[in-house]
C-alpha cells in the first residue's frame, strides 16, 4: 500500500474520532458507559464512510501448483493390427494410466490417431492412413502455452503427410516414444510406388513407371507381372542385391479398347517372405474414344499462352496448339475448340471459320486487342476502349451457376490489366468475376460465359492471368486447383448440348485412400441451384450382392454421397431428384488397396531418431518401469507453484458497507430506547 493512502488512512481516522468527541464529548457533555458505546458506534460509521471516500487498493494474493502435461498419443491405424502391437499398446497405455506416480506427477491428457488427431480416447485400431506428423502438429497448437511432454505410442510407419522425423526438429515439447509390434527385420520385395495417366486414348500407348524395392543381405531375383483381367501383358525379371536394392521399370502398354482397366502389378515373393501384401499393387486407367483438340490463336507471345496451356493439358484428354491466325480454314478443321488471345485484324479468317461452323469459343482481350475489329467482326459484346491501361482485382461470384466453382477461390489472386471503357453485353451471360479496381468493386464483368442456341461462349476481359496460376500454387504448393477451374471451363464449352438440371461430378477410379465422393448439381426450371431437393443415390455391386440407398447431403452449392465406406470392387450408381423424375446414372471402381497392411514391421529407428531430436528417450514394451522412472525424476517437469495477484478496491467489500449500515442503525437503537434525541 502507498504512503500516501496510509496517511489518509489516518488522516480520515482522526477525522472521525475527532467528530465523535466533538459530538458526543464536547457538545453533550455526555458521560458513562452508554455514551462510549453510541460514540464507538458513531466512529465506525465515519471512519466507514471515509475509507470509501479514501478507497485504498487491496492486494490477495492466490497460489495454485500448475503440473506438466503428459500427453498419451495411441496410434490407432490398422497396421498395428497386423502384429503383436494391440496387445503390447493396450498395456503400456494401462500401466502408464494406472501409475500413481504418473497421477502426481502429470496431466495426464489421452489422444488417438490416424489420418488426423482425435480427442477420443477409444482404439478400433482401423485407421485406413497415418499421419503422425500432423497429430504432433496438433497436440503442439492445444497445448503452445503450457508446459507439456507428448509420449507417442505407435509402429513408426506413416502413410500420409509430413515425414514426422524432420518434423521433430521444430517441435516444441519432448517426444518420448515406444515402438510397438515386431522390430524384428525380414527378407522383404516391395512395390513402393506406381505412376501412369488417369486416362488412355484409343489405339494409343500409355506410360507406366514402377518403383519396386528390396530389403535384405542376400542377392535374389523375382519376376515383375502385370495384368489385365487374368491376361499378362507384360513380364520382366529383376535382380536386386543389398547394395542395389531398388529398381525403376518403365514401360509402354496398349490401350486397345474403351473402358476402365484394372491392372494388377505383382512381384513373384521370396521364399519364406512373410510380407506378400506389398508384393501386389493394382491401378486404374481409364481408356477413352474421345479428345478435345484446342486450337491457341495468338499473333503475339506472351506468358499467358504457357500457362493456359499447361493448365487445359493437365487433363490427359485435352490437347492445344498454339496457332498463328494465318492459319487456313483447311488447317483449322482439326480443332474442336477455339481459344482467341487478344484478337485484331489478322484474326478475320479466324472468325470466319468460327461463323461458319458454329464452334464455341473462349476470347481473352487485353490492352493488346485491337477493339474497332472485334466490335465489328462480332455481336455478342462491344465496347469503347479508352486505350487507357487499368489493374483489375477479380471478384468470385458466389451465385455462378452453370458448372461447379465452389473450390475456387481468387480473394489472394493478384490483378490482370485490361482497358477502360465502356462496355456492352448483348447476348444472355452470367458473371463468373466481376472487377474491382483501386478497391473499388466496379459491378463490371471481368470474366463472363455466354450462351446463345448456335454456341457457347466464355471471355476475359484482361491479361496476365499467368500471375493467378503462380498465386495458386504460393497458396496451396501446387497448380491443381487453378488447372480445375480452367479445365471446367474448357469442359463446358467443349460441350455443344444444352445445360442438364442435374449434373453429377464423380471419378470414374477411386484408390483406397482417397476420399471416395459423389457430388451432384441440381437446378430448377430457371436453372437456379435449388437447395430444397430431396436427392438420393442407389448404388448397386452384383458381385457382391450389395444394394444400397443413401441421401446426398447439402453442402455449400452442391449435393454430396460419401462412398468411403464402400468396400472394393465394381459399382453402379443412379442419382434421383425426388418428385421430379430426374435421373442419372454411373459406374466407378474401388480399388483393393490399403497401404496401411503393407506395413508389418515397425520402424523403431525413425522413432529413436525422433525422441533423441527433440532431447527425449525411445522405449520398448518391456521397458514401461524404465520410462516411468526416468520421466519422474527429470526435473523439467517438476510442479511449479504460481500466485495470482489480485488488486481490489475497498469500494467491493460489501462487508464495510453493511458495518456502516449496522453502526448506524444500532445508534439509532440505543438513542430512541434511552430516550436520546
Amino acid at each position: 500500500m502507498q504512503t500516501q493512502t496510509v496517511f489518509l488512512i489516518i488522516l480520515a481516522a482522526i477525522l472521525a474520532l475527532g467528530l465523535v468527541i466533538f459530538q458526543y464529548y464536547y457538545k453533550s457533555k455526555g458521560r458513562g458507559a452508554l455514551y462510549l458505546a453510541l460514540s464507538s458506534l458513531r466512529f465506525l460509521a465515519f471512519f466507514g464512510i471515509f475509507l470509501l471516500l479514501v478507497n485504498p487498493k487491496l492486494t490477495k494474493e492466490q497460489y495454485s501448483i500448475e503440473k506438466t502435461n503428459l500427453i498419451l498419443l495411441s496410434d490407432n491405424s490398422s497396421s498395428i493390427d497386423q502384429s503383436t502391437g494391440i496387445a503390447q499398446l493396450l498395456q503400456i497405455r494401462n500401466q502408464i494410466k494406472n501409475s500413481t506416480d504418473i497421477k502426481e506427477r502429470f496431466n495426464l491428457k489421452e489422444y488417438t490417431f490416424g489420418a488426423e488427431l482425435n480427442t477420443s480416447d477409444s482404439l478400433s485400431f482401423t485407421e485406413r492412413a497415418t499421419d503422425i506428423g500432423r497429430s504432433l502438429s496438433s497436440v503442439n497448437e492445444i497445448y503452445a502455452g503450457s508446459p507439456t511432454a507428448v509420449l507417442l505410442l505407435s509402429d513408426g510407419n506413416q502413410t500420409l503427410g509430413e515425414d514426422y522425423e524432420f518434423y521433430g526438429g521444430r517441435q516444441k515439447f519432448p517426444i518420448y516414444s515406444f515402438a510397438i509390434g515386431d522390430t524384428t527385420s525380414y527378407q522383404d520385395l516391395k512395390i513402393d510406388q506406381l505412376n501412369t495417366n488417369k486416362y488412355a486414348f484409343l489405339k494409343n500407348r500409355y506410360p507406366i513407371e514402377i518403383f519396386v524395392s528390396y530389403q535384405g543381405d542376400n542377392t535374389v531375383t523375382t519376376v515383375l507381372n502385370i495384368t489385365e483381367g487374368g491376361k499378362n501383358i507384360y513380364k520382366e525379371q529383376l535382380v536386386l542385391t543389398e547394395n542395389e536394392n531398388t529398381k525403376i521399370i518403365n514401360t509402354l502398354l496398349d490401350a486397345s479398347s474403351v473402358g476402365i482397366k484394372n491392372l494388377k502389378i505383382s512381384l513373384t515373393p521370396l521364399e519364406n517372405e512373410r510380407n506378400i501384401n506389398n508384393n501386389i499393387r493394382q491401378i486404374g486407367v481409364e481408356v477413352i474414344d474421345e479428345k478435345t483438340t484446342i486450337a491457341l490463336v495468338s499473333k503475339i507471345l506472351h506468358p499467358d499462352l504457357g500457362t493456359i496451356k499447361k493448365a487445359i493439358e493437365s487433363n490427359e484428354q485435352r490437347s492445344v496448339s498454339i496457332v498463328k491466325p494465318s492459319r487456313s480454314s483447311d488447317e483449322l478443321e482439326e480443332f474442336d475448340l477455339f481459344i482467341l488471345y487478344q484478337p485484331d485484324t489478322s484474326f478475320e479468317n479466324v472468325y470466319s471459320y468460327i461463323e461458319k461452323k458454329g464452334v464455341n469459343i473462349f476470347t481473352i482481350t487485353g490492352p493488346k486487342t485491337d477493339w474497332n475489329f472485334l466490335n465489328e467482326i462480332q455481336n455478342s459484346f462491344q465496347k469503347n476502349s479508352y486505350d487507357q491501361k487499368e489493374e483489375v482485382t477479380p471478384i468470385l461470384n458466389q451465385g455462378f451457376t452453370l458448372f461447379d466453382i465452389t473450390d475456387f477461390d481468387v480473394s489472394e489472386f493478384p490483378p490482370v490489366e485490361t482497358t477502360l471503357g465502356d462496355l456492352l453485353i448483348t447476348a444472355s451471360y452470367e458473371n463468373l468475376l466481376s472487377q474491382r479496381i483501386k478497391g473499388v468493386d466496379m459491378n463490371e464483368p471481368l470474366f463472363t460465359v455466354l450462351e446463345t442456341n448456335s454456341r457457347r461462349e466464355a471471355i476475359l476481359f484482361g491479361e496476365n492471368i499467368w500471375k493467378w496460376r503462380i498465386q495458386s500454387y504460393r497458396d496451396e504448393q501446387e497448380f491443381k486447383r487453378f488447372d480445375a477451374f480452367i479445365s471446367k471451363i474448357i469442359l463446358y464449352l467443349a460441350k455443344n448440348k444444352s445445360r442438364d438440371r442435374l449434373e453429377l461430378d464423380y471419378e470414374n477410379i477411386y484408390q483406397g485412400l482417397n476420399e471416395a465422393t459423389i457430388k451432384a448439381s441440381y437446378f430448377d426450371e430457371t436453372f437456379v441451384f435449388d437447395n430444397n431437393a430431396t436427392i438420393n443415390i442407389t448404388l448397386d455391386n452384383p458381385e457382391k450382392n450389395l444394394t444400397r440407398q443413401i441421401p446426398m447431403l447439402l453442402k455449400n452449392g452442391y449435393y454430396e454421397a460419401d462412398i468411403r465406406a464402400l468396400p472394393y470392387g465394381d459399382y453402379g450408381f443412379s442419382v434421383d431428384v425426388e418428385g421430379e423424375g430426374l435421373s442419372k446414372k454411373g459406374k466407378f471402381t474401388i480399388l483393393d488397396y490399403d497401404l496401411e497392411k503393407q506395413l508389418l514391421s515397425t520402424n523403431y529407428k525413425k522413432l529413436q531418431r525422433l525422441a533423441g531430436s527433440t532431447n527425449a528417450s525411445h522405449y520398448y514394451p518391456s521397458q514401461v518401469p524404465e520410462f516411468i522412472e526416468d520421466i519422474i525424476r527429470d526435473n523439467r517437469y517438476l510442479p511449479v507453484q504460481k500466485s495470482k495477484q489480485n488488486v481490489v478496491s475497498l469500494i467491493d467489500f460489501k462487508i464495510l458497507l453493511i458495518i456502516i449500515a449496522a453502526s448506524l442503525t444500532a445508534e439509532w437503537f440505543l438513542r430512541k430506547y434511552n430516550g436520546l434525541i
